[in-house]
């Protein structure tokens, strides 16, 4: 028999068509713990005391400077950092689009390492970077650059520096795989019709990229107006967001109406910039394949688009020639090791403070010793969360792959017409701010008892970790050769042993990379432990919440340095399970 008729066969064309049903249990898994919560959160802002339905709370908020206040200066925040990571990362990503493949993946550890590095372990660097008595204070003071101590932290500053640096591999991983796509004999071709570098670039390879630009600007955006660790750390009363609104509401105030109303404005926020996406690039195409909606800008919109860039090509071509000269072809390679430079270094300053014999957080440490290390692990309460962290994380990493892959199977076996929703529901998670989903789950745990427990953590992670999986396995599936297992079925294979005999073994490379970065998500997970732990069942992560709150301390360091090496070798064992 042969692959044609095989793939053509009435059974399996059947076994096309309901291969969706693979997807139920995620379908059924996102409903009850993500939808559901979710929903009821948004409820209880239009619900008044006695169960009715009110405006009551929207009204308080319409009446009330203070929460208008906090929303421009979360957009503000939130628009700056998409637009500094998408400026900065360009060049970055660029760069990487252009390595061959082989040294691109090498590269990409350097993006990756902080790109899942805790967001903790992050603001506690820039912390030690940018406070008064901190590392870049002191190098300026020494070198009689400064008289006294710069306003580098409690400010926008330093939020925007912070959230810079959180989010900018976000907006590099984004665009790279777009501009890795782009033909570069289009390129050649302008070149080979007059065109200098300038204009190449400018009119021909940047149009191309825009796409994974605004894909990237918008991931930036929406994770960015859920963010509360950078500004809690970084920022001052004038840098209070909206997320940080939501959690006092909720922790202190117990008012969860109004939670629900501030989380609506989040969503609501959220959604708008998918529409404003979807309306100007196709959102919809991203998941389907095809989209129905007509995307084509206006004749004077292109014109007027192309114009600027002209202009562009113009002056970027004037100042590299007369600037630039012979060391033109290395500007890019040192804008990119400067960017390397800023994205890991920051990092890599809480290892020498970690050894510090000092009381105190000094740069540089006035002597080494390991007595840090020594408190973390003897102190009962650091490794109870540790252990419960690891504990939490791989039972999530497993309940999401196994979801989370049925689903992108279901995906990449089905022709059903709902193929894209089911897709677009899988990414859901990732679109809806995490602040929004962490207090949906707090009030329905609240009511079936799974607060402060380890059931209710690995729930909440795997709602976040199933569009990780989902992703990675589905990207697996896109190469794979479907007669293989049509083979396997035409010798008397059930669908069982093909997929525990052909499929999964094929595919395990992107299984065990789906699994792993699971385990990273959950691991370094915040902001679903702050409600659902109880403060009873505290992780890692939320460990080191409280223990920053309360008062900087080199233990910190030592802790900081044991997520990251965690978090390193998982990285580096997922790159080489990959090839």
């Amino acid at each position: 028999m042969t692959a044609a008729s095989l793939s053509a066969s009435p059974r399996n064309l059947r076994l096309r068509a309901n291969a969706l049903w693979l997807a139920a249990p995620a379908i059924a898994f996102l409903i009850v713990f993500f939808l559901i919560p979710v929903g009821r959160l948004l409820f209880l802002s239009v619900q008044g005391d006695t169960g009715n339905l009110t405006a009551e709370h929207y009204s308080r908020l319409l009446h009330t400077e203070v929460y208008w206040r906090i929303l421009i200066i979360t957009f503000r925040i939130a628009g700056l950092t998409a637009f500094f990571s998408l400026l900065l990362g360009y060049p970055l990503a660029y760069w990487l689009s252009q390595l061959r493949e082989n040294r691109r993946n090498q590269m990409l550890l350097l993006v990756l390492v902080p790109f899942w590095t805790s967001y903790l372990v992050k603001a506690f660097a820039w912390m030690l970077l940018l406070g008064n008595q901190g590392v870049l204070n002191r190098l300026l003071g020494g070198a009689g650059i400064i008289d006294g101590p710069l306003p580098l932290m409690y400010n926008e500053f330093g939020v925007i520096v912070g959230m810079v640096h959180a989010m900018m591999p976000l907006a590099v991983l984004t665009m790279m795989p777009v501009m890795s796509g782009i033909d570069t004999r289009l390129s050649q071709a302008a070149g080979t019709l007059g065109a200098n570098g300038a204009h190449r670039f400018w009119m021909v390879y940047f149009p191309l990229s825009i796409p994974g630009m605004a894909a990237g600007g918008l991931l930036t955006f929406i994770t960015s107006l859920g963010f509360f660790i950078v500004p809690a750390f970084l920022g001052g009363r004038q840098q209070t967001m909206l997320a940080q609104l939501i959690i006092i509401q909720v922790q202190e105030l117990v008012n969860w109406a109004f939670a629900g109303v501030l989380a609506t404005m989040l969503l609501v926020s959220a959604l708008i910039a998918c529409w404003i996406y979807n309306h100007l690039f196709g959102l919809a195409s991203l998941s389907a394949g095809n989209s129905t909606t007509d995307k084509t800008s206006s004749a004077w919109t292109r014109r007027f688009g192309f114009a600027i860039l002209e202009k562009l090509a113009w002056a970027t071509s004037a100042v590299t020639n007369r600037f630039a000269g012979k060391s033109r072809g290395r500007l890019l390679p040192a804008y990119v090791a400067l960017i390397v430079f800023f994205l890991v270094v920051p990092t890599l300053m809480v290892i020498p403070i970690a050894f510090t014999s000092s009381d105190f957080l000094e740069f540089p440490p006035p002597g080494y010793s390991t007595r840090w290390f020594s408190l973390y692990f003897n102190s009962p309460i650091w490794i109870s969360a540790t252990v419960r962290s690891f504990g939490v994380a791989f039972a999530t990493a497993i309940a999401a792959t196994v979801i989370g892959g049925f689903a992108a199977l279901a995906i990449a076996r089905s022709r059903s017409r709902f193929g894209g929703v089911v897709f677009a529901f899988m990414l859901a998670p990732m679109i809806v701010p995490r602040i929004v989903i962490a207090v949906g789950l707090f009030y329905l745990f609240a009511q079936m008892g799974l607060v402060a427990t380890n059931l209710g953590l690995v729930i909440g992670h795997t709602v976040l970790s199933i569009p990780f999986t989902f992703v990675a396995i589905a990207a697996v599936l896109k190469g794979y050769d479907w007669r293989l297992d049509q083979a396997a079925a035409s010798l008397g294979a059930g669908r069982f042993q093909v997929l525990r005999l052909i499929t999964v073994p094929l595919i395990r490379g992107g299984v065990i990379s789906a699994f792993l970065f699971a385990f990273v998500t959950s691991f370094d997970e915040l902001t679903i432990a702050i409600f659902v732990s109880g403060g009873l069942k505290s992780t890692l992560p939320k460990q080191m919440w409280d223990d920053m709150i309360l008062q900087l301390n080199p233990t910190l360091a030592a802790v900081s340095v044991v997520v990251l090496v965690i978090v390193t070798a998982i990285l580096l064992v997922a790159d080489r399970l990959r090839r």
